[in-house]
C-alpha cells in the first residue's frame, strides 16, 4: 500500500533553541518535543519524569461524592454489589480491577460480563434481571452504561441502583443512576477527558481508598491492569494517561499480577514490555474469549491469585485466541474475494459487506484487514438475532461515526467514535444502507483520506543516529496516540549488502553521501513489494538506486551484542 508522507512543519525556531539549551538536547529532539506540545522546561520535566503525585484529585469528577456515599452505604448495610463490565479488554480489566479491589475487604461482591451474542454490548435487560433476581442492590458498571437509559430505569424499578463509570460521550439525556462518573459529561469539570473506562473506575477506587483512610499506595497495585486497558483501547497516552501508563508498564515489567505474567509467558515475550506488546500480543489474548466464547474467562484469568492457576487459564485463553485467528483469516479471505470479484464494489469509495454466517466476534478485525488492502471506510456486517449487526473502521482523519449517523433512519442502533463504530439494522435494510453510506461518504472524502498517511517527525542525517540520540528517544516512551513512536526520514540514500530474509523481509545497510554511519535496516514484508511494473524493491536496491527512507530507530540485541537498527516504515524511489 502506498503511503502519503506528511513531514511535520518545523516548530518556532526561538522556542526550539530555548528548549534545546534548557534541557540540553540537540535541535532535532527539541523541535520534535515542541511539536508535541512540550515547549518549556517544566513541561519537559513533567513529560520525562512522570510523577504519581501529579494525578488529579478524583473528587474533581462530577458525582464522585454521590458514588462514594452510595458505595459506603452498600458496604455498611451488607448489600450485594455487582461489578458489571463490557466484554472487551477495557471492560474486562475494569471488572478485574474493581472486583479485585472490593473483594480485598468486602465479601458480598460478584461480577458480571454480558454475553456478546445473547446480550450484545453494554447494559442488558438480562444482566439487570440477573442482579434483581439474585438480590444485588447496587451495580457498578464499567466502560458502559452512559446511554443505557431504559435499562438503568428498569433496574431502578426493580430496586437496583447504578453507579456508572464510563468514558464514552453521553447523549443529550443521562440515565437515572445514583452517580454517573464520566469526564466527557458536559457538566463535569474534571481536568483530563481521555481516561479509559478502567481509568474512570480507577479514580473511583482511588477516591474510595482515601475515603476509607487507606494507604494511597495500595491502589497503585492495579496500575498494571490500567496500563493494559489504556494501550488496548487506543486512548491518548497524554497527560494523566501518560503517568498511569508509565507506572503501569513499570509494574508489568517488575511485579505483574499472576494473570498478566501468565499472558507474557504465553506470548513468549522475552524483553521489557512496551505498549506495542500489549496492543498486538497481550490485548488480543484477553479479547479472544469475549470474541468467541465468554469474556468471564478473561476476568477469571486477570484475578488469579497464583501463577500456576493463571498459566492454566492463560492456556485456555490462548487456545481460543488461536481459533479466533483462524476465523479472522478465513473471513478476511472471503471478504477480500467479494470485493475483488465485483467491479462495482471495487470502484466504490466505501466497503460495506454482509454475509449472514460470518462470526460476529471477529468482524471488527476483518474490517481493519480489508482497509489494509482497500483503503477506504469499511463496515463488515453479519446476522445475529435476526438482525444485521456490524463493525465499522475508518481511514486517516475521516469521521465514520458521523457518516453512519447520517444514515440513522435506516438503523436500529449505533454507537462509537471517529475511527470505529458498531451498528445494528434490519437485514432488509442492508442494500439501502450500503447505497446511502456510499453516497454520504463519497460527498465527504477529501484527497487526504484516499491514502494511508505516514506522519514523519523530521528529516535527519545518518550520522545523527547514535546511542545518545536513541536513549533520549526511549525516555519519550510510552508511545501511543498523542505521543507516537518517532519516525524520521533520510533522503537520497542507497543500499549495500542487500539480503532477503525468510523469503519476504529485507536486510540491508543504508548509505548517505558524506556520512560515516551505515546502519542496518530491516524492512518487514517488502522483499517482493512492487514499485513499478515488473520492478520489486529488492532489485531496485541491488542496483543502488537512490531513495528516501522513513524509519523508526530500534535497538537489536543478538548474542549479548547490542546495536541500533532502522525499522523501515516506507521507501520512496526517485
Amino acid at each position: 500500500m502506498e503511503y502519503k508522507w506528511m513531514i511535520r512543519e518545523k516548530a518556532d525556531p526561538k522556542i526550539v533553541d530555548s528548549l534545546s539549551k534548557e534541557i540540553n538536547v540537540n535541535p532535532t529532539l527539541a523541535n520534535m518535543l515542541v511539536n508535541r506540545g512540550i515547549d518549556s522546561f517544566q513541561k519537559a520535566k513533567d513529560f520525562f519524569r512522570p510523577d504519581l503525585d501529579k494525578l488529579h484529585d478524583p473528587m474533581l469528577m462530577k458525582d464522585m461524592d454521590k458514588a462514594l456515599s452510595r458505595l459506603a452505604y452498600a458496604i455498611d448495610q451488607g448489600e450485594k454489589i455487582l461489578v458489571y463490565g463490557d466484554y472487551d479488554v477495557d471492560g474486562t480489566t475494569s471488572v478485574a480491577m474493581m472486583y479485585g479491589y472490593l473483594s480485598r475487604f468486602y465479601p458480598n461482591v460478584d461480577f458480571y460480563i454480558p454475553d456478546r451474542y445473547k446480550e450484545g454490548y453494554g447494559i442488558s435487560e438480562r444482566g439487570v434481571r440477573f442482579a434483581a433476581d439474585n438480590g444485588f442492590k447496587l451495580i457498578i458498571s464499567l466502560d458502559c452504561g452512559i446511554k443505557a437509559i431504559s435499562k438503568v430505569a428498569m433496574a431502578k424499578e426493580l430496586g437496583v441502583d447504578f453507579i456508572i463509570c464510563d468514558h464514552h460521550t453521553p447523549g443529550e439525556e443521562l440515565p437515572p443512576a445514583i452517580a454517573i462518573l464520566d469526564p466527557k459529561r458536559q457538566d463535569c469539570t474534571y481536568p483530563y477527558k481521555e481516561l479509559s473506562g478502567c481509568g474512570v473506575g480507577f479514580k473511583l477506587i482511588q477516591a474510595f481508598s482515601t475515603f476509607r483512610g487507606e494507604d494511597p499506595g495500595k491502589v497503585m497495585s492495579f496500575l498494571d491492569l490500567l496500563a493494559v486497558s489504556i494501550a488496548a483501547d487506543i486512548v491518548p497516552i497524554t497527560g494523566e494517561n501518560r503517568i498511569l501508563t508509565y507506572y503501569g508498564i513499570e509494574r508489568i515489567n517488575n511485579n505483574p499480577r499472576p494473570g498478566i505474567k501468565a499472558l507474557i509467558l504465553r506470548s513468549k515475550i522475552e524483553k521489557e514490555i512496551e505498549i506495542s506488546d500489549i496492543v498486538f500480543k497481550i490485548g488480543p489474548r484477553i479479547n479472544a474469549s469475549g470474541r468467541l466464547e465468554h469474556a468471564k474467562a478473561s476476568v477469571e484469568l486477570l484475578i488469579s491469585k497464583d501463577l500456576e492457576d493463571a498459566l492454566a487459564r492463560a492456556e485456555l485463553v490462548d487456545t481460543v485466541n488461536a481459533a479466533r485467528k483462524n476465523f479472522d483469516e478465513n473471513i478476511t479471505k472471503e471478504a477480500l474475494s467479494m470485493i475483488e470479484s465485483l467491479d462495482e464494489v471495487r470502484q466504490m469509495k466505501t466497503t460495506v459487506l454482509f454475509k449472514e454466517d460470518w462470526h460476529k466476534g471477529v468482524i471488527g478485525i476483518v474490517a481493519s484487514r480489508c482497509i489494509e488492502r482497500f483503503y477506504r471506510p469499511t463496515i463488515i456486517l453479519t446476522e445475529s438475532n435476526n438482525k444485521a449487526t456490524g463493525s465499522a473502521r475508518s481511514v486517516y482523519d475521516f469521521d465514520i461515526y458521523e457518516a453512519i449517523s447520517e444514515c440513522s433512519d435506516l438503523l436500529e442502533q449505533f454507537g462509537g467514535h471517529k475511527y470505529a463504530a458498531g451498528l445494528t439494522l434490519s437485514v432488509d435494510n442492508v442494500p439501502a444502507f450500503q447505497a446511502k453510506f456510499e453516497e454520504v461518504v463519497s460527498s465527504r472524502l477529501d484527497e487526504i483520506h484516499m491514502k494511508p498517511v505516514l506522519e514523519i517527525d523530521d528529516e535527519i542525517l545518518l550520522d545523527q543516529i547514535n546511542y545518545k540520540f536513541y536513549n533520549i528517544l526511549r525516555q519519550m516512551a510510552p508511545f501511543g496516540p498523542g505521543n507516537p513512536e518517532p519516525i524520521f526520514t533520510v533522503k537520497q540514500v542507497y543500499a549495500e549488502n542487500v539480503r532477503i530474509l525468510k523469503d519476504k523481509h529485507l536486510r540491508f545497510n543504508v548509505v548517505q553521501d558524506g556520512q560515516e554511519t551505515k546502519p542496518v535496516c530491516i524492512a518487514f514484508g517488502l522483499a517482493d513489494k512492487d514499485i513499478y511494473p515488473d520492478e520489486i524493491i529488492y532489485k531496485m536496491l541491488m542496483r543502488k538506486m537512490r531513495f528516501d527512507l522513513a524509519f523508526e530507530i530500534r535497538e537489536n540485541t543478538f548474542r549479548n551484542n547490542s546495536s541500533l537498527q532502522l525499522y523501515v516504515k516506507d521507501i520512496k524511489f526517485d
